[in-house]
């Protein structure tokens, strides 16, 4: 599934210019595992870890996931 879950996350985000991490598009949040809802973050997609990076109260918090480890992708995005 990490090609499945990888192209999810791709969707999701767009390329952060200069790194190799990807940022959430405009409007668009994501929840992993059925677990927190990710509204704006930075990914980043290693070869055997997903990195989500977001910044809340003044720190910036790092959560990582094993890519075996994934279950479920559920984005959610505005209608039109």
């Amino acid at each position: 599934m990490n090609k499945t879950w990888e192209k999810v996350f791709e969707y999701a985000s767009s390329p952060l210019e200069g790194t190799m991490s990807r940022k959430l598009r405009e409007g668009v949040s994501i929840q992993i595992n059925e677990g927190k809802i990710y509204k704006k973050a930075v990914l980043f997609l290693g070869e055997e870890f997903v990195r989500i990076t977001e910044e809340e109260e003044g720190q910036k918090i790092n959560t990582y996931y094993d890519w075996t480890s994934i279950g479920s992708i559920r984005t959610y995005s505005k209608t039109k």
